[in-house]
């Protein structure tokens, strides 16, 4: 069976940083090729992936991951029905979410006793994060305001008790997924067929050479202190290390388009592939150019990828991290970029050549900053990075699309 797979391929330089920590506040880290290396892990970029599709896509492409369900469903049910009060809003949503998706959605216990002292009362929640498109919300609330009758609770219970409107709720949740849960996946414990296979792989970043973690000793002055006290006000460290990284990322696209279902955008008459084309695009440009935020503020960071390869497959997902399974050496004048390269361009070709990779009729592009990036070029069509994604997002909807039978002479 022919595949439509996206590999992306990702070298950047990141100076001192600490993007991801671990339980002791060091930056994390792991061995590779006999040497310690720095390490950032997938959650990581994921998490900085999806925030940065705020800005690529519309609200209504994407869900909320949250265990504040009910909360998030009752603003919708009272946008429905502005006559309803919070705390009935919040009592249909919980009652709502509960048929739906088989979970406990119950006031916290320690938020419970919070009540007891005399604070107010919480909202339920659910036992661990759930993750619902903007469009499921919707439904969900419609089918809350449909089934209260005007706000009566008991109406809902008995509503939702038979058997057609109990499928519709399930229906709701298993249907018009969003893009990040298309991509990224979901899980729902209690009922298991409400799951979401991830359309995308992000491996763990790691530096392509040997890294070792700084510590940095800090003081804060006191600025009321007089010329008497003498001392700083405060006083810290903060670990941190810099590496040049390698980033990989694959796309499903066969599975991507399977999740997202018929087009998002109702009322308009768009190709099959419209979804999956825009899903892929906003993908690329989120982890391309997204960075996890840890200590953003102490080291301010901000760096783009040194070198971008995309490459679009048939049979099945291939890292590169092999050709740094040997840890770079800098070079003569310092500098890891230009030997990570070098070692990169010619380990693929040696790669698919000896597994035929090359077969099958797959594209690949490249997008490379600056002379010492040169030596990649050999392997795709050189773009900047608008192209690159149209270039990508065209490649990837022409495979999507039905072929015409060819005609009988």
């Amino acid at each position: 069976m022919i595949r439509t797979i996206l590999d992306i391929h990702i070298l950047q330089t990141v100076p001192p940083s600490n993007l991801n920590r671990d339980d002791t506040g060091t930056p994390k880290s792991a061995v590779y090729g006999g040497v310690r290396r720095a390490r950032v892990s997938s959650q990581a970029w994921k998490r900085a992936t999806r925030t940065a599709f705020s800005d690529l896509l519309d609200a209504s492409e994407l869900g909320v991951r949250t265990k504040k369900v009910a909360e998030v469903l009752a603003e919708r049910i009272k946008a429905l029905d502005p006559s309803l009060s919070k705390a009935a809003a919040v009592e249909l949503a919980a009652e709502t979410m509960r048929t739906a998706t088989g979970s406990k959605i119950e006031v916290p216990k320690r938020k419970a006793k919070d009540s007891e002292n005399g604070e107010s009362e919480p909202a339920p929640e659910s036992a661990y994060l759930m993750y619902l498109s903007g469009r499921q919300l919707d439904a969900l609330a419609a089918l809350a305001v449909e089934g209260s009758k005007g706000g009566d609770p008991k109406a809902l219970k008995e509503f939702l008790k038979t058997r057609e409107n109990k499928a519709r709720a399930r229906q709701f949740v298993d249907s018009e997924h969003s893009v990040d849960i298309a991509l990224f996946g979901r899980m729902v414990a209690d009922s298991t067929d409400l799951n979401v296979d991830a359309a995308t792989q992000v491996a763990h970043a790691l530096s392509v050479h040997a890294v070792e973690a700084e510590s940095d000793y800090f003081t804060a002055v006191d600025d009321k202190n007089t010329d008497a006290e003498m001392g700083a006000g405060m006083i810290g460290s903060v670990d941190f290390n810099s590496a040049t990284l390698y980033r990989y990322a694959a796309v499903d696209v066969d599975k991507l388009h399977e999740n997202l279902g018929p087009a998002l955008r109702e009322g308009e008459d768009l190709p099959a592939a419209d979804p999956t084309r825009r899903a892929v695009a906003a993908f690329l440009e989120g982890f391309i150019t997204s960075l996890p935020t840890g200590k953003i503020n102490t080291f301010g960071n901000h760096t783009l990828p040194a070198a971008v390869i995309v490459k679009l497959r048939s049979r099945r997902p291939i890292s590169f991290v092999g050709a740094f399974e040997k840890p770079v050496a800098a070079g003569a004048e310092g500098g890891f970029l230009r030997q990570s390269c070098e070692q990169l361009a010619k380990f693929v070709p040696d790669l698919e050549s000896k597994y035929g990779l090359g077969l099958g009729g797959g594209q690949s592009w490249v997008l490379r900053v600056g002379e010492e990036t040169q030596a990649l070029g050999v392997l795709g069509t050189e773009l900047a990075l608008p192209e690159l994604i149209t270039a990508v997002a065209d490649a990837v909807a022409a495979r999507l699309e039905p072929k015409e039978p060819e005609a009988r002479s």
